[in-house]
């Protein structure tokens, strides 16, 4: 029979043997998982995500099909004797790894392991006869399995290229010196279905018109296809690299890693000394990616850090505003509507000089002042779709990255910034005490003004001249705005906790900030 034909039809049969079993929806649902953490986390730090959960675990999940069948069409030519007992021997080992350090749960890593094991075994003149564990251990393809682990990292580097700044996470982070500082989280993870050449077990297997090189040494008959998902990810944070430049970085160094040891792994089939060669690379190489990485980052000043010199972006939501104007995470907002900004309560003020356009002085990532102008609609995020680098106001910062499983769920999520809780009491006490000032207002002031003074009251001013007459129901407080100090009064109508009236700066006539006062929104088309 025509060869080709065999293995189509050995690829569909493996193929529908793999949808009938769980294990490639489990990889799904570790990645849908993955990247619900995520949003979980942004929730946590700054009450809002920038992509969904499913949307980004269906592309990953497209990404993953392609990277898998790139690799499957790899593995024509190379195949790996892999049987029941080497895949359980690197599902024991990769567990095993990761309570040590949770980058150990990784391919690279078992099979380097695995192949340490097996020639210590070999040295030690063991055999198949010292029981099922020698027999299994000794038994390992351990060139397949280091030569399949470089492809997918090569396969890993690709994808990080691709979608790795895309997906990158913001954070809030605890800085060298206590003062929180902005960050970028570059994670993924992909499932990956593969189908791969192994050896027939029985007579039944497919006569190939050319050899892979898992059967150079002749003693194959006839080969199989094997279908299996893997899943393939990574983690890294950066605080002093463009979230597009570290992606490339780190990408650069796995498709290198990747190819290192594949081409190793695939000396190994010629020449087998080389496997203990591979091996140790595999682990050695891979650990001085980490340090290489790392050695890049110190030394560096964070980019995402206020420093009293404009507002740094962090990051901009899709969709908005911001995303339209073209802003990008490390710029720099210097200026709003002609008037100079260094905190956020400054942003929210200037934006209301200006009420249905605003016009934006920025700082681009390479030091050149650019300008950026849109018109305003009702309904758009209040803060245009920025998030900026985090200040001293900060209450929630990311946890450490876990150095073992245990750290892991111990980690999981944010933690609370010391001095938070003291903050946090103040403002609740601020509250509070700003209640009772109202109902006390509210009982002392008479009939016609008791609304007009227990608004002022409970924004910490004073309720007398025109405020407290009948005419103040066309001022700050008829509009749900309050005067100054903390805004409890108009906390139920969506505004930021400050307010445009307590601004030091002009505003002009019909800019009081008022939604009805905005253009109605766009149509859509």
């Amino acid at each position: 029979m025509n060869p080709l034909l065999d293995l189509l039809r050995e690829a569909g049969q493996a193929v529908l043997g793999m949808l009938t079993l769980p294990y490639l929806y489990i990889a799904i649902l570790f990645a849908w998982w993955h990247a619900k953490q995520a949003n979980t986390l942004q929730r946590q730090l700054f009450h809002v995500r920038l992509h969904g959960s499913l949307p980004v675990t269906a592309y990953r999940t497209l990404a993953g099909l392609a990277a898998g069948l790139a690799v499957s069409l790899i593995g024509l030519g190379a195949g790996a004797r892999l049987d029941s007992a080497t895949l359980l021997c690197v599902w024991i080992a990769m567990p095993v790894l990761a309570l040590l350090k949770l980058r150990y749960i990784c391919l690279a890593y078992a099979a380097g392991a695995l192949g340490v094991v097996q020639a210590i075994l070999s040295w030690a003149g063991a055999d198949a006869s010292d029981g099922e564990i020698a027999k299994a251990l000794l038994g390992i393809d351990v060139p397949g399995l280091l030569f399949l682990s470089g492809v997918l990292h090569v396969a890993e580097g690709l994808l990080v290229q691709w979608q790795g700044a895309k997906y990158a996470v913001p954070l809030f982070l605890e800085g060298k010196r206590g003062k929180p500082v902005g960050a970028y989280s570059l994670s993924g993870l992909w499932p990956v279905p593969l189908l791969w050449l192994v050896p027939a077990a029985g007579s039944d297997g497919i006569s190939l018109p050319w050899t892979p090189l898992a059967g150079l040494d002749g003693s194959v008959a006839g080969w199989s296809l094997l279908a299996f998902p893997v899943l393939i990810g990574f983690t890294d944070r950066t605080e002093t690299r463009w979230p597009e430049r570290k992606a490339k970085e780190t990408a650069g160094g796995l498709v290198v890693y990747g190819l290192v040891i594949a081409g190793l792994a695939a000396g190994a089939w010629f020449w087998p000394p080389l496997t203990v060669v591979a091996a140790l690379c595999a682990f050695a190489l891979h650990e001085g990616l980490i340090v290489w990485g790392r050695l890049r980052e110190s030394g560096r000043p964070p980019l995402y850090a206020q420093d009293g010199r404009g507002i740094v972006v962090l990051a901009v939501l899709p969709r908005t505003p911001a995303a339209e104007m073209g802003l990008q995470a490390g710029e720099r907002i210097t200026k709003v509507n002609g008037a100079r900004v260094n905190t956020k309560e400054q942003l929210h003020d200037a934006l209301q000089l200006q009420s249905a356009f605003c016009r934006l002085e920025i700082v681009n990532r390479e030091g050149h002042v650019r300008f950026a102008q849109r018109a305003r609609y009702e309904g758009e995020h209040y803060q245009l779709g920025l998030i900026l680098a985090p200040d001293e106001e900060a209450d929630w910062v990311a946890t450490p990255k876990a150095g073992s499983v245990w750290q892991g769920l111990r980690r999981a999520g944010a933690r609370r910034r010391k001095g938070a809780s003291w903050r946090i009491a103040a403002s609740e006490a601020s509250g509070a005490a700003g209640e009772l000032a109202a109902e006390s207002a509210a009982e002392a002031a008479p009939e016609g003004a008791a609304a007009g003074a227990a608004v002022s009251a409970a924004n910490g001013t004073a309720a007398s001249g025109p405020a407290a007459s009948g005419p103040a129901s066309n001022g700050p407080a008829s509009n749900g705005l309050a005067a100054s100090g903390p805004t409890t009064g108009a906390a139920g109508s969506g505004t930021p906790p400050w307010s445009p009236a307590s601004s030091p700066l002009p505003a002009p006539a019909g800019a009081s900030g008022d939604p009805d006062a905005l253009p109605p929104r766009k149509s859509r088309k």
